[in-house]
Parts: structure tokens; C-alpha cells; sequence
């Protein structure tokens, strides 16, 4: 399991994660919080090379505001 960052906002039905550093996951990760369930799957990868961002597709029912400042992870 690898670090993912941690939730900076919501953007158009996306999680917004910022990255800890330049070693991110692929597109089609999944992302996963503290307790080890889904979040949703990463979309995109943008941003700064140096720290960028990741773009997370929610799973269902989950409710993406509660996540804003979590730290996610990713399987």
C-alpha cells in the first residue's frame, strides 16, 4: 500500500488529492482511507511534477465532501 495525500477539495463529482511527493500511483489505482475501504479509483494525474495532483473518481455512496482534509492511500 502506497501513500496517496490527502484530500484538498472537490471539484466537478472528484476528489481533489494532493500528493506527498513526485512518487504518485497509476491511473486506475485504487484509493482507499484509513480504515481500508474503497474511496474510488484514480482518473487523472496533474499539476506540478515536483508534488501533483490526483484526480479520484468517487465510489458509490460515497460522500465526497466528509473526505475534504482526510489522507487517502493507494491498493
Amino acid at each position: 500500500m502506497q501513500r496517496l495525500g490527502t484530500v484538498s477539495r472537490t471539484a466537478q463529482n472528484l476528489l481533489v488529492v494532493r500528493c506527498d511527493d513526485a512518487d504518485h500511483p497509476g491511473i486506475g489505482a485504487e484509493a482507499v482511507d484509513e480504515s481500508l475501504s474503497t474511496v474510488g479509483r484514480v482518473v487523472d494525474v496533474f499539476g506540478p511534477v515536483s508534488r501533483p495532483y490526483v484526480a479520484v473518481t468517487p465510489a458509490d455512496g460515497v460522500r465526497t465532501t466528509s473526505l475534504v482534509g482526510q489522507r487517502l492511500y493507494a491498493r
